[in-house]
C-alpha cells in the first residue's frame, strides 16, 4: 500500500444541518463510495449507504432489517459530497447531523479471486472495500475483496431478507471471533476449520444461505491511516491509553466480553477534550453528552470508567481512522 500524507482524501466526516427538503452537502473533500449519516438531534436509525448497492438503498446498522429504498434518503453521490432528500433520518429541518464517509475506487468492478464472483469497490492504499456477493450456501466459499491485502475486520449484511450485521476479526488471538453489529452481546467463536479466515485475496463466505444477496465492508491496517486492535480497559477514569499511530478523526469501540454496544466519536462532533459527543451504531438514540476519551497526536485514553469503554478487566476491540498520521510530511500535535 502506498503512503497516505492526507487522511482527508480517504475518509471525512462531514456534520450538517438539515432543512427538510433537498440539499447537496459539501466539503467532504472527495466522491464518497461509502456513506454513514445519523441524525443526531432525533432517534432516527442509523442510514448507510454505498456505491456498490447504488444511491436511495438503505441500511440500517442498528437494525437486522432488509435493505430498503428511501427515494428521499441519500440521492446521489457527489463530486464533493452527497444529496439528501426529505427524509427526517436524513434531512430533519433545523436538526443536527453527522455523516462519515469512506473513499472506494469511485466505481465497481468485477472480481473472480474466489469461488464466487463478486462485484467491488475497492481502495487498495486505504485498505477499504464495498464487497456485494450470492451466497452459495457454503461453509467454504470464498469472495475477492479487491485489497490485495488482508481485511483485519470484515462486516457482513444479508440484503434479501432479515439477518443481523456480522462483524469478523481474528487480531484478538488468532481464531475467527465475530460480534453483532445491531447488538449489544457478547464475542463468539467461528470454527476455523469450518468457516475459514480471511487471507490476501479472499474472505470467506461464513456459511450464508445459497442465493442470499450479501454485502461486506472490508477493512485493512494502513499505517498512519487506519488501525484495528484490542486493549483492556482499567476501570480508571485516569483510564488506559491506546497507541494508533496517529491522531484518530473516527473511532468505534466494542467490549467484547459481555454485552456492551457500539461506542461512535469522532473529532467533528468531539472538537476538544474531552470527547463526550457519544453515539451507538446499535441504537436509534439521539446523540448523548458523557465523559468518553482523549483524542491525541498518537492515539486516544478513556477518560471515564463507563463499562462501554473503560471496565476494569473488560475486553475491547476498537476500530479507528486518522485525522493526521504520523508519517510522511504531516507530523501530528496534541489537542
Amino acid at each position: 500500500m502506498a503512503q497516505i500524507n492526507k487522511s482527508t482524501d480517504y475518509f471525512n466526516t462531514k456534520l450538517y444541518t438539515g432543512n427538510g427538503s433537498t440539499q447537496s452537502i459539501t466539503g467532504v473533500g472527495f466522491q464518497p463510495d461509502f456513506t454513514w449519516i445519523k441524525n443526531r438531534s432525533s432517534g432516527y436509525s442509523h442510514c448507510l449507504y454505498d456505491v456498490v448497492r447504488t444511491a436511495t438503498k438503505r441500511l440500517k446498522s442498528n437494525s437486522s432489517n432488509a435493505e430498503d429504498t428511501d427515494t428521499n434518503g441519500l440521492t446521489a453521490f457527489d463530486l464533493d459530497g452527497f444529496s439528501v432528500g426529505s427524509s427526517a433520518s436524513q434531512n430533519a429541518s433545523g436538526e443536527n447531523i453527522v455523516a462519515w464517509n469512506w473513499l472506494g475506487a469511485n466505481g465497481t468492478a468485477s472480481n473472480t479471486d474466489g469461488d464466487i464472483t463478486s462485484t467491488v469497490s475497492a481502495n487498495t492504499t486505504s485498505g477499504f472495500s464495498i464487497v456485494k456477493f450470492t451466497a452459495n450456501g457454503s461453509n467454504n466459499g470464498t469472495i475477492g475483496h479487491g485489497l490485495g491485502s488482508t481485511p483485519a475486520i470484515v462486516i457482513y449484511k444479508r440484503l434479501d431478507g432479515t439477518g443481523s450485521w456480522y462483524v469478523l476479526y481474528t487480531f484478538v488471538d488468532g481464531s475467527q471471533d465475530y460480534l453483532i453489529l445491531d447488538s449489544t452481546s457478547a464475542k463468539a467463536d467461528l470454527a476455523s476449520s469450518t468457516y475459514g479466515t480471511a487471507t490476501s485475496s479472499t474472505i470467506s463466505n461464513i456459511g450464508f444461505g445459497n442465493t442470499n444477496s450479501m454485502i461486506a465492508y472490508c477493512f485493512a491496517d494502513v499505517k498512519g491511516f487506519s488501525k484495528f486492535g484490542s486493549y483492556t480497559g482499567n476501570g480508571n477514569a485516569d483510564g488506559s491509553f491506546i497507541y494508533l499511530g496517529f491522531k484518530p478523526a473516527f473511532l468505534i469501540v466494542k467490549r467484547t466480553d459481555t454485552a456492551d454496544g457500539w461506542l461512535m466519536l469522532d473529532n467533528k462532533r468531539g472538537s476538544i477534550n474531552l470527547i463526550d459527543e457519544v453515539l451507538f451504531s446499535n441504537l436509534s438514540q439521539a446523540e448523548v453528552s458523557t465523559n468518553a476519551c482523549d483524542f491525541l497526536s498518537n492515539g486516544f485514553k478513556a477518560r471515564t470508567t463507563s463499562t462501554w469503554i473503560n471496565a476494569s478487566g473488560g475486553s475491547y476491540i476498537y476500530m479507528a481512522f486518522a485525522e493526521e498520521p504520523l508519517v510522511g510530511d504531516n507530523p501530528a500535535t496534541a489537542r
